[in-house]
């Protein structure tokens, strides 16, 4: 849906974000592998994730560094949720470069998780685990729990109604201690993006900003439970000395980015 493959295998298909869903998925996922490039799809059309087997850690896609640009405003969470694992790029990342960081996956589709060795994602430990469950009946009954809270919640179909809602958005924001920050992904063309910004603002009130990438597909929605947005240290760009070089040097051209963008807004 917003970066066409350049293999020519996979050259009609587009890319979908990391898969998760509120209601159970129509097709089974599975690999596809071109060379040192493995896919995540669900049909032959989409690809739900990418991973390079040379660096299985790295971020494959653009929209998800943009994602990541939460470290530029809580670079040492304490607990990061994330709704949807697909190929575990965005878990794989924090789980190797926030290392003071628990991660918990919530992701609905036990054949996704299924297929998280094919992906290199890191087993269930002390910081580090996946659950299978309908993300929109999990966060309902969570208070306080997350510093950063991630929504990477799409399917074959998109977004699942019960991942945009305005109650959803509303349980997200009770789901964030103090100061926390959500980072949601969106389809920039959609025909209902400007109502989920609505209701992603009814929320959070006026302490949120938007980035669209280079191909004008992917919207990615930053709020916060606080006022860390508008935190002016974050204009210098400086690394953080919990986060390590090689991850800052992957980051910092789409982190430029989402500085000049909250500048602006």
């Amino acid at each position: 849906m917003s970066v066409r493959d350049p293999s020519p295998s996979l050259s009609s298909a587009p890319v979908a974000p990391d898969a998760a869903s509120g209601a159970a998925p129509a097709a089974l996922p599975y690999v596809h592998a071109s060379g040192t490039t493995r896919s995540l799809h669900f049909s032959d059309k989409v690809i739900q994730s990418r991973m390079s087997t040379l660096s299985p850690d790295a971020l494959d896609l653009e929209y998800t560094r943009m994602m990541m640009g939460f470290v530029l405003f809580a670079p040492a969470p304490a607990d990061i949720l994330m709704v949807g694992l697909g190929g575990g790029s965005l878990a794989k990342f924090c789980h190797r470069y926030l290392a003071q960081s628990r991660i918990e996956v919530v992701e609905i589709d036990p054949g996704v998780i299924a297929l998280r060795d094919a992906f290199m994602v890191p087993p269930d430990g002390a910081r580090f685990k996946v659950i299978q469950a309908d993300a929109a009946d999990h966060l309902r009954g969570l208070r306080d729990a997350a510093d950063v809270l991630l929504l990477d919640g799409f399917d074959d179909a998109g977004i699942p109604p019960a991942l945009c809602s305005a109650d959803f958005y509303a349980d997200c924001h009770r789901a964030l201690r103090d100061d926390g920050i959500l980072v949601i992904n969106f389809h920039v063309n959609h025909p209902l993006h400007h109502h989920y910004l609505e209701r992603v603002r009814a929320a959070f009130g006026g302490a949120m900003f938007e980035v669209v990438d280079d191909d004008m597909t992917n919207s990615i929605v930053f709020a916060c439970k606080g006022d860390l947005l508008d935190d002016p240290a974050v204009a210098d760009l400086k690394r953080p000395a919990v986060i390590p070089k090689d991850a800052w040097r992957q980051l910092m051209p789409t982190l430029r980015v989402i500085g000049a963008t909250r500048e602006l807004k």
